[in-house]
């Protein structure tokens, strides 16, 4: 590995978990297409989409975990809610991380694309974004078994292209299950971060990760997400589910383009 592909990736590492911190998603959506375009674009490397989805597991973990303790401290995690969907979404993660084996890279991407399609659609369904003052969801304000046939669901097709998942989580808790925006960000980067336990075995499993690749990456994930973390409790939850919604719709189109003209 080059110095100049090192540090492109250190980068990418860093802003990744940063936006993980901020809207509580483990990254992928970023990461994915910053790793399969930045590095050919600049010419100072490139990793396959199989790679690309090995190493983006392994940031997901790392940047949901550092995310999620920042939120933690300002009470914005849902124990229970993490428990429930956290246990649900490992299960399916793992599942899709073994059966990612045996997926054509076109078809990974595929995936991915509706993946980000239908979080796009579900982030312009209209909600009310108010939070209170202290933002803990109480138990009883969400249904289990909804959260967990959403976060299984969610798991299968997060550990089939290698995401956390949190980019389409996030817009269901809102929408499905009915969680405040601040505590969906919150608790989302926690369910993420188990659910992501179970996909980095699956790609391990499977030799999909890159060593050299992904470590570089894990060490710009640490601080990014703590710096995310830190401005998300900045803005407002409206702001907050636009920015989201905003990334989401961008991405979407790109990477249908790249479906669409893959050779």
């Amino acid at each position: 590995m080059t110095l100049a592909f090192a540090a492109t990736l250190l980068g990418l590492g860093l802003g990744g978990a940063f936006l993980a911190g901020l809207l509580g998603v483990g990254g992928a959506i970023i990461m994915i297409p910053l790793l399969l375009y930045v590095p050919p674009f600049f010419d100072v490397g490139k990793l396959s989409v199989k790679a690309v989805a090995g190493v983006t597991m392994v940031q997901v973990l790392v940047a949901a975990t550092s995310g999620m303790l920042a939120h933690r401290r300002h009470r914005a995690v849902n124990g229970e809610l993490a428990l429930v969907g956290g246990l649900a979404m490992a299960s399916g993660s793992l599942v899709g991380a073994l059966a990612s084996y045996y997926v054509y890279d076109r078809w990974l991407l595929l995936i991915f694309a509706l993946m980000v399609t239908a979080a796009g659609a579900l982030m312009m369904v209209p909600i009310d974004a108010a939070t209170p003052s202290l933002p803990i969801a109480e138990p009883q304000r969400f249904s289990r078994p909804r959260t967990a046939t959403v976060c299984g669901g969610v798991g299968i097709g997060a550990g089939l292209v290698g995401a956390g998942g949190a980019f389409l989580l996030v817009p269901l808790l809102l929408i499905v299950v009915g969680v405040p925006i601040r505590v969906t960000i919150g608790s989302s980067l926690a369910i993420t971060a188990l659910a992501s336990i179970m996909g980095v075995v699956g790609k391990l499993a499977t030799g999909q990760i890159p060593y050299e690749s992904a470590l570089v990456v894990v060490v710009g994930a640490v601080p990014g997400a703590q710096l995310g973390a830190a401005l998300s409790r900045r803005l407002s939850g409206g702001q907050l589910r636009l920015t989201l919604g905003v990334i989401i719709v961008a991405i979407a189109i790109r990477v249908w383009w790249d479906v669409l003209t893959y050779h």
